[in-house]
């Protein structure tokens, strides 16, 4: 390798111009430091959800009440029919209402 040497103001400008471009050193290990820190977040935060997990794994499933399943059951189905019932009268009174529109036309035209 051979040395050369150089102007101090030369030197400075090149200093200069590659500090620019580059991160310094001191960047550089806070960055390391920074990035360090959201590993062990993240190992705290995996550790924490595994546990969780683990614990949801073993914990015993809700007991199941028969009578209840039933009985919701039944009340979905009535609420099922009532619907269908008040669908169907929907549907009815609006027949009705295409009729009169049918039978007196213009007058049932500003009604919607």
């Amino acid at each position: 390798m051979m040395r050369v040497l150089v102007p101090a103001r030369l030197r400075k400008a090149v200093r200069t111009w590659f500090d620019s471009r580059y991160i310094s050193i001191t960047d550089h290990r806070q960055d390391i430091r920074d990035a360090l820190w959201e590993v062990q977040t993240l190992r705290r935060e995996m550790a924490t959800l595994h546990g969780e997990m683990e614990r949801l794994k073993n914990a015993r499933p809700p007991a199941v009440d028969k009578a209840k399943i039933d009985d919701t059951h039944r009340l979905a189905q009535e609420t099922a029919k009532a619907m269908d019932g008040v669908l169907q009268n929907e549907v009815l009174v609006w027949q009705a209402i295409d009729d009169l529109r049918a039978t007196r036309p213009g007058q049932g035209q500003s009604c919607a």
